[in-house]
């Protein structure tokens, strides 16, 4: 017998786990049977794929057997089963970066379902077992290998692991009840609990049940879910009902989704695909590690679920399933990435689901809304490499404006367009709030204009590379400049004015100059147009690229109209222009 020490991510796990954070605490059954119908996928594909087990007799099952005398709950599978080192890796250790911020957002959340939520999505299901289990009793033997394992843990203190005689391959996991959870010995609670939560996994769950026949007891096995899939049933056998407690069982959700997305074809190409838009971002949403949420089948043969070529990246958010009729089962990840059959598929399912989310946004624009601000900066990512549906995620984007707090849709903004405009007017900064007031507003406040509002990270990035949409060109409001004829007669009545203050601010701006845009601020500051705007340029600095560029200067510009300058330019004192140039500047740095 071998002692091992748990890593120091699950300790802290546990100790959550072990202390009851969670009142839901019927969700450790639901992991059990998730990681069972794992190990029934793995082995099925082996016999499918792999000539060792094209003979191996599989019949796959989940069997649940509760013993109120002894206090044990088990779960048992006849999958794929672990080796001595899969136990370490996957009882031992949680492979997976982001822990540590997993167990900090975990400890954060007050609320129940966003616990449960988290437990599952970050796949560490199996823990959650201590929440009713004193101690857990792993039985397994590896499917081809002759040596089977126990592995035992109660918790804190570690596991130990020691070789064993098992006579079939899988694994049982026994769970040695704490006092006062006996209610998951029930046969009544079992049953609710998979029903609730695994009705649709695709393999037959068993609950073992004692009766009495002509004054004898028995015992038999009895199906208790349906073990269908789901997806390959036809819409109109479905419920809304049948469809949510698929999405909540298979992907570890405690929310309905926001929408689903079936779709079935025939033809030249046969699959199936159903698709989930959630309600709420993955935590793992803008991690450059993050778990794909999309399953891949062949004929309903499990593929993989770590395929994040499935979809484009700027749909990471979506869950589901692929299910393809004229794929090799024994398909490589690197002929995934090229075959042209799974290529036209995803190439299908993408127009889908943008057409859909289109669809949601003209059905019911307040749901819509609840999807953007969960996922629109995502989306926004598409608008970079997504060119053949460019227009179609065009016109799924929202923006408020300076007119409004209301999101509208480009299409909007264009009907809303006076009569002689011809550009869609835009300003990209930090804060909604702060954008609301700048300056660079202020004419077209004036002039009743309508300007989009952006204060994404990505705008700053992405709307530059817009370029027109429905044949009216993007332009951003500090790119709009007084007619230069205009302004003549200003620069010369100001010309010694401009002189001093750049005279002055040399080291700090590229040029000053009079505008016509501004009407209540004394002055504003805007980027020459062949140099990047403030917000790009704050973001080379994050990405640690800004330190190899020239020196960028802005240019700052004045309001002839204001006071300050009425009165400088009245009083020609060019010490006070000295003064008030440094306070100008700092004013439209904060602006």
């Amino acid at each position: 017998m071998n002692k091992y020490e748990f890593q120091t991510e699950i300790n802290q796990l546990l100790d959550l786990m072990i202390h009851s954070l969670y009142s839901n605490k019927e969700i450790f059954l639901r992991e059990l049977i998730s990681n069972a119908s794992d190990a029934l996928d793995k082995l099925k594909y082996l016999t499918l794929t792999d000539e060792k087990f094209k003979e191996y007799e599989f019949d796959p099952k989940i069997l649940i057997k509760a013993d109120k005398n002894a206090k044990t709950l088990s779960v048992i599978d006849n999958g794929i089963g672990m080796s001595e080192e899969d136990l370490k890796n996957s009882l031992g250790t949680i492979a997976k970066s982001g822990t540590k911020n997993f167990i900090e957002q975990l400890k954060a959340q007050k609320d129940d379902k966003a616990q449960n939520e988290l437990i599952g999505q970050f796949g560490v299901g199996f823990y959650s077992a201590f929440m009713v289990a004193d101690k857990i009793t792993v039985l397994t033997k590896k499917a081809g290998e002759e040596k089977a394992y126990k592995w035992e843990s109660e918790g804190g203190n570690g596991y130990v692991i020691e070789e064993i005689t098992k006579p079939s391959d899988g694994t049982e996991v026994i769970l040695h009840i704490k006092e006062g959870e006996e209610e998951f010995l029930e046969e009544y609670r079992i049953e609710s609990i998979v029903n609730k939560y695994s009705d649709h996994i695709p393999f037959p769950i068993f609950l073992e049940k004692e009766e009495e026949k002509d004054g004898k007891k028995e015992i038999k096995e009895e199906q208790i879910n349906k073990a269908s899939a789901l997806w390959r049933l036809n819409k109109s056998e479905l419920k809304e009902e049948d469809y949510n407690n698929f999405y909540k069982q298979v992907f570890h959700d405690t929310e309905d989704p926001l929408l689903h997305i079936h779709t079935k074809a025939e033809g030249t190409l046969e699959y199936t695909t159903l698709f989930y838009i959630p309600k709420k971002a993955p935590f793992d949403l803008y991690r450059v590690d993050y778990k794909s949420g999309v399953k891949l089948y062949v004929k309903r043969v499990f593929i993989t679920d770590d395929d994040k070529e499935l979809l484009p990246t700027y749909l990471r958010f979506v869950r589901g399933i692929f299910d393809v009729e004229d794929l090799p089962l024994n398909v490589s990840r690197e002929i995934l990435q090229e075959n042209i059959i799974l290529t036209k598929v995803k190439k299908a399912a993408v127009k889908k689901i943008l057409s859909e989310l289109k669809k949601l946004k003209n059905k019911d624009f307040d749901k819509y809304k609840e999807f953007y601000k969960e996922f629109g900066k995502v989306l926004k990512e598409g608008i970079m490499s997504e060119f053949e549906n460019r227009e179609l995620l065009l016109e799924l984007l929202l923006f408020k404006t300076n007119k409004s707090d209301e999101y509208i849709d480009l299409d909007t903004y264009i009907s809303n367009m006076k009569e002689d405009q011809k550009e869609i007017y835009y300003l990209i900064g930090e804060d909604y709030e702060q954008l609301k007031n700048s300056p660079h507003l202020e004419e077209f406040n004036e002039k009743g204009i309508e300007v989009l509002l952006m204060s994404d990270e990505i705008d700053s990035i992405v709307i530059p590379q817009i370029g027109t949409f429905k044949e009216k060109s993007l332009k951003s409001v500090t790119e709009v400049e007084s007619d230069e004829k205009d302004l003549e007669e200003l620069k010369k009545e100001y010309a010694t004015i401009l002189v001093k203050i750049k005279e002055e601010l040399k080291d700090e701006v590229k040029d000053v100059k009079v505008t016509k845009r501004l009407k209540k601020s004394p002055a504003c500051l805007v980027v020459d147009k062949n140099d990047p705007d403030f917000q790009m340029q704050q973001m080379l600095k994050q990405m640690g690229q800004f330190d190899n560029l020239p020196e960028i200067k802005p240019i700052l510009e004045i309001n002839p109209n204001h006071t300050i300058f009425k009165k400088l330019k009245e009083s020609g004192d060019l010490k006070k222009i000295k003064e008030v140039s440094h306070i100008i500047l700092d004013l439209a740095k904060l602006n």
